[in-house]
């Protein structure tokens, strides 16, 4: 039994006949700032905005500051929840992030709505379930373009026992810790780059410790190469996987011996040489044996290299690997020549073993996460059907 059924049973049929409660009497909530084009500029206080919040937290990547009187009650607090009330885009309405530990005071904008409670860590993972979306806009998500205080005081919120609030809460926290899987910074403090090796770890090329070869695509010409195939064969497209546990299509016997591709293990890399949009350059870790197209190359490494650390290692590198072609945002390729020589720090295989159980560990945290939210959207639509 996981550890999500553990704490809250099974979603299908709630056994623990969880109660709800009014978000009024959970949360306060304000609506931000109305400033004037005027009054924005270069030394005022921050103004958070739709656009600050990124994958479910603040972003600062593009900030706007004013000058102008802001009341006490409109200053963001750690712990508030920032949703997006209002926008053109219905897709962005409702979004939402929790406000982080803040070096300087920020307000929010008359767009945006922040909500305070004593169970924000709990509300916030309730405000990302479909069925949040759905109960505030009575059933019309598709065209929702604004939450208004009124909307908000009517949603039922599932409300179970402290001790699995507070759980769910503390599994949020360390998911967060760890970026959902977002392990950049956290590699970089901990090993370093090839260009500012700060540990003075060896770095030797790819070529040096494994073994590169690209795929190769049957003649679809041939339905025999094709109908009834038991052999995993991956294309390009399939590389945002992540985690490659099976492949969209399988090919034969004799679609693989008329073809040049070659079974990758399972736990090698792979990465895309070519494609368009976000494809080229982006890696995926083989969790089964496979075979691939011709715009995947394999990467095999020996055993001085732990394969979850080498996946983390070159998906950090994404806009690094795609420069390498020569062209970031066109169509340009790479190939195995190129990837042979990519340089990567080596520090000692416990090392790396070390970050691969710490990746493992958030991988599990993610998945408890997304289990969370579809046991809240189930509890609810039990609610609905009741008053129904």
């Amino acid at each position: 039994m996981s550890q999500f059924i553990e704490m809250l049973g099974d979603p299908r049929n709630n056994p623990k006949g969880w109660p709800t409660k009014r978000l009024s009497e959970l949360a306060e909530y304000s609506i931000g700032l109305t400033y004037k084009p005027e009054q924005i500029c270069d030394d005022g206080t921050i103004v958070l905005r739709s656009g600050n919040i990124q994958d479910g937290k603040i972003s600062f990547s593009d900030i706007v500051r004013v000058n102008a009187p802001i009341k006490e009650s409109l200053f963001v607090k750690e712990d508030d929840i920032l949703m997006c009330s209002r926008n053109g885009s219905a897709s962005l309405v409702g979004k939402v992030a929790m406000i982080p530990d803040i070096n300087e005071p920020m307000t929010f904008g008359a767009f945006m709505t922040i909500i305070r409670s004593a169970e924000a860590k709990y509300l916030y993972l309730y405000f990302q379930s479909q069925d949040f979306r759905e109960r505030v806009s009575e059933g019309k998500s598709s065209t929702m373009n604004q939450i208004t205080q009124k909307m908000l005081d009517k949603v039922e919120v599932p409300f179970p026992d402290k001790d699995v609030r507070e759980a769910l809460s503390a599994i949020a926290s360390q998911a967060d810790k760890s970026k959902f899987g977002d392990f950049k910074s956290q590699f970089i403090e901990m090993f370093g780059t090839v260009e500012n090796n700060t540990h003075n770890f060896p770095i030797m090329t790819i070529g040096e410790f494994a073994n590169c070869f690209a795929g190769a695509t049957p003649s679809t010409s041939h339905p025999e190469y094709w109908e009834n195939g038991r052999i995993r064969w991956m294309s390009s497209g399939e590389v945002h996987k992540g985690h490659v546990e099976d492949t969209d299509s399988r090919i034969t016997e004799l679609g693989y011996k008329s073809a040049s591709t070659r079974m990758v293990p399972i736990h090698s890399i792979v990465i895309a040489i070519a494609g368009q949009g976000k494809t080229r350059g982006t890696v995926a870790i083989t969790e089964v044996d496979l075979c691939t197209n011709q715009s995947l190359c394999a990467i095999v490494p020996d055993e001085r290299v732990n394969y979850s650390y080498l996946y983390h290692n070159l998906q950090g590198r994404y806009l690094e690997l795609r420069g390498l072609s020569g062209d970031v945002n066109g169509r340009g390729g790479l190939n195995l020549k190129i990837i042979q020589k990519i340089p990567v720090i080596l520090p000692p295989i416990e090392k790396q073993q070390q970050f691969a159980s710490i990746a493992q560990q958030a991988d599990k945290s993610k998945s408890v996460i997304q289990k969370a939210l579809v046991y809240l959207n189930d509890i609810q639509s039990d609610e609905l059907r009741k008053i129904a």
